[in-house]
C-alpha cells in the first residue's frame, strides 16, 4: 500500500497484518526489549548495587541513595528526548535507533566492570565508584530518552489507519518483557553462582565482618556483562530496518522541519499539546506503571521482607499473566478511543491501590500485617530533631536521635505515629507501653527484641511467603519457578497481576495517543519530551519518594499517596483538555491536525 493512499478505516482494520508490517514490529520491539533489559537490570538489583557502591552510608540512607541513582537515569531522559528527538526528526528514525542502542549497551556493559566503593577506597578514592555509577546511569537515561519515541513513531508510521493502537501496543510490551528478561537472567545467574561458588567474607571500614553470597558479592555483574551479547543482536536487527515511509516522503517533498525543537516547543500552538500530553496523559500513566511494577517489587523486598528470589518469581508470573493486556487494550483503544482507557485506568488504580497493597501485606507477611494492627508504636521526639530522609547529594548521614529511631522502625516495616517532645530532648520509641531511648548503645537490640515480643516477625519468619531453594541443588533450583501452587502464592500473584493489568490499561494505548497528537515534521521531538518527563520524573522518582514518605510518616502505605494524587490529577486534566485522536490521519506534514 503506497503511503498517502486513502483506505477506509474499516477496511484497514479488517485486513490482516502484512509480512512487512510484522517485520517492522518485530525489529522495533526486539531491539527495544534489549534496551529495556539493560535499563531494568539496575532497578532489579538496586539493593545489591547500593551495598556495593554506597557502603559508606548507613543501611537506610544507602537504600535511598541506591534508588536515587536508579532515578538519575530517569531524570536525564527528557534531555535524551531533546537530543535524539531532534536527530530523529532531521536525520531519520533508523540511524537514531542505532546510536541510542550503542550508548545503552556499552554503558550497561561497563557497569558490570565498575570497581565497588570498597575496592576504590583501598586507593583512597572510594568516591569515584558511586560517581562513575551515576555517570553511567545518566548515559543509559540519555539513550533511553531517544529510544522510545523513535520506536513508537516508527511503528505508528507503518501501521494502517484504524489499527495504530494495536500495532504500537507491541512496543508497549517491550518495557514489561525487558523487565521479565532481566528477572529471568538474574534468577538463573543467582542460582548458578550461589550453587557453585563459596560465600565471600567482607570486612567493613569499622572492622566488622559479614558474609555475602557469591551473587551479592560479584555474581550480580554477570547480567550486566551479558548485555554485550544482546547489544550485538540489537545492532544487527536495527541494521536490517528501513526508514519510515512517512519520514521518507516528507524528506522527498522537502517539508521537514529545520528546527524541530523551536517549532515543537517555541510555538504555543504546538507546545500546548506537549503540556496537555504530559499532564493529561503521561504523568498518570507513569505513576500507575511504576507502582504496578517497580514499587510493587521494592515493597515486597524492602517492606515485606520477601527474599529476592521469591519476589522476582512472583513478579515474573504476574508479568507473564498480564502482558497480553497491552495488546488487548491497544486494540480496544482503536475501537472506543485512547482517552477512556488511559484515564479510566488512572482512576481505577488510584481508587484501589490502598486495598491492594494492604491485601498484599496480609498475604505475603501475615504476621507483619497482624502486628501492625495490634501493636502500638510511638516515636516521641523534638520536631527539630527529625529530618526528611531524602538526600539526593549524599551530604547528610541522619544521625539525630529521631532519625536513628525512624530509620530503625522503617527498616523493620513498623507502622508508628510521632508525638512532639520538649525541645532538646532525645527521641524515645514506645512499644506497647515500654520506652526505649534512641542513641543508647543497646537501642537497636532492645527495640528489635521488643518488636519481636510484640509479634513483629523476623526476616526468617516461616509465615513470610517463600519459594525455598537449596544452593547445593544447582540449576535444578530453576524448576522452583513453578512452585507457585499454594493459596498464599496464588493470592499474591493474583494481586500483582491486577496491578500489571492496570499498567497495561494505561500504557497499552499511550504510544498511539501521543503519536496522533503531533505532525510528522516534529513528531519524534514533540512526543518524546512529555513522555520522558512524565515517565522519567514523575515515574522514575516514585520509589525513592515513596520510601522517604514511608520513613517520614511511619506508615508503610503512605507512599502510595504520591501515585494516587498524580493519577487522579491526570484523569481530571486529560478529561478536560486532551482530545480523542484515534481517527486522525497522522500523515500530515505542514501543521498539526485540526483540533
Amino acid at each position: 500500500m503506497a503511503v498517502g493512499t486513502t483506505v477506509p478505516i474499516a477496511d484497514e482494520a479488517a485486513r490482516p497484518m502484512s509480512a512487512g508490517e510484522k517485520k517492522v514490529i518485530l525489529a522495533s520491539s526486539l531491539g527495544t526489549v534489549f534496551e529495556w533489559y539493560d535499563f531494568y537490570l539496575y532497578g532489579s538489583l538496586a539493593a545489591i548495587i547500593g551495598a556495593q557502591f554506597f557502603s559508606a552510608y548507613p543501611e537506610a540512607t544507602r537504600n535511598v541513595f541506591a534508588l536515587l541513582a536508579f532515578a538519575a537515569g530517569f531524570l536525564v531522559r527528557p534531555f535524551g528526548a531533546l537530543v535524539f528527538g531532534r536527530l530523529g526528526d532531521m536525520v531519520g528514525r533508523k540511524y537514531t535507533f542505532l546510536v541510542t542502542i550503542l550508548i545503552m549497551g556499552v554503558s550497561t556493559f561497563v557497569v558490570g566492570l565498575l570497581p565497588s566503593y570498597a575496592t576504590m577506597n583501598e586507593y583512597g578514592v572510594g568516591w569515584v565508584a558511586p560517581v562513575a555509577l551515576l555517570a553511567l546511569r545518566m548515559l543509559q537515561g540519555l539513550a533511553l530518552g531517544g529510544e522510545y519515541g523513535g520506536a513508537a513513531v516508527y511503528v505508528a508510521e507503518h501501521a494502517p489507519r484504524g489499527r495504530r493502537g494495536f500495532y504500537t501496543a507491541f512496543i508497549q510490551t517491550t518495557a514489561t518483557l525487558g523487565l521479565l528478561l532481566s528477572l529471568m537472567v538474574i534468577l538463573f545467574t543467582q542460582i548458578y553462582v550461589n550453587a557453585n561458588y563459596a560465600p565471600v567474607v567482607v570486612t567493613a571500614a569499622d572492622g566488622t565482618t559479614s558474609t555475602l553470597t557469591p551473587f551479592a558479592s560479584w555474581g550480580w555483574r554477570i547480567p550486566f556483562l551479558v548485555s554485550i551479547v544482546l547489544l550485538g543482536i540489537s545492532v544487527w536487527i536495527r541494521l536490517q530496518m528501513q526508514e519510515s515511509p512517512a519520514f521518507k516522503k516528507m524528506k522527498e517533498e522537502g517539508t521537514g522541519s529545520k528546527a524541530p525543537l523551536s517549532e515543537a516547543f517555541g510555538q504555543w500552538r504546538n507546545a500546548k499539546w506537549a503540556l496537555f500530553a504530559l499532564l493529561g496523559l503521561v504523568a498518570g500513566q507513569a505513576v500507575v506503571w511504576y507502582t504496578g511494577q517497580f514499587y510493587a517489587l521494592f515493597f515486597l523486598q524492602t517492606i515485606l521482607k520477601v527474599d529476592q528470589f521469591t519476589a522476582n518469581v512472583l513478579i515474573a508470573w504476574s508479568l507473564i499473566l498480564g502482558t497480553g493486556g497491552f495488546l488487548f487494550f491497544g486494540s480496544l483503544s482503536d475501537r472506543i478511543g485512547r482517552k477512556p482507557i488511559i484515564l479510566g485506568g488512572c482512576v481505577i488504580a488510584a481508587l484501589t491501590f490502598f486495598p491492594l497493597f494492604k491485601a498484599l501485606t496480609a498475604a505475603a507477611n501475615p504476621a507483619l500485617y497482624a502486628a501492625q494492627q495490634n501493636t502500638q508504636v510511638v516515636v516521641k521526639a523534638d520536631p527539630a530533631d527529625c529530618s526528611f530522609q531524602f538526600n539526593p547529594v549524599g551530604t547528610a548521614k541522619f544521625t539525630n536521635t529521631c532519625d536513628i529511631a525512624k530509620a530503625l522502625l522503617a527498616r523493620s516495616a513498623v507502622n508508628y505515629r510521632t508525638e512532639d517532645a520538649p525541645a532538646g530532648s532525645k527521641a524515645i520509641v514506645n512499644i506497647a507501653g515500654k520506652d526505649f531511648a534512641a542513641g543508647e548503645p543497646t537501642f537497636a537490640k532492645d527495640v528489635s527484641a521488643a518488636l519481636t515480643a510484640s509479634g513483629y516477625p523476623a526476616a526468617t519468619d516461616p509465615g513470610i511467603v517463600k519459594i525455598a531453594i537449596d544452593p547445593k541443588d544447582g540449576l535444578s533450583n530453576f524448576a522452583k519457578v513453578i512452585d507457585i501452587f499454594s493459596a498464599q502464592k496464588l493470592t499474591i500473584i493474583g494481586i500483582l497481576t491486577i496491578l500489571v493489568l492496570y499498567v497495561t490499561m494505561v500504557y497499552g494505548p499511550i504510544a498511539a495517543a501521543l503519536v496522533e497528537l503531533f505532525p510528522t515534521r516534529i513528531r519524534y521531538t514533540s512526543m518524546s519530551l512529555p513522555y520522558h518527563i512524565g515517565n522519567g520524573w514523575f515515574g522514575g522518582l516514585l520509589p525513592a519518594t515513596a520510601f522517604a514518605m514511608v520513613a517520614q510518616t511511619g506508615d508503610i502505605y503512605f507512599g502510595l499517596w504520591y501515585p494516587i494524587v498524580i493519577a487522579l490529577a491526570t484523569a481530571v486534566i486529560g478529561a478536560i483538555f486532551v482530545p480523542e485522536t484515534k481517527d486522525r490521519d497522522i500523515f500530515t506534514y505542514d501543521d498539526a491536525p485540526a483540533r
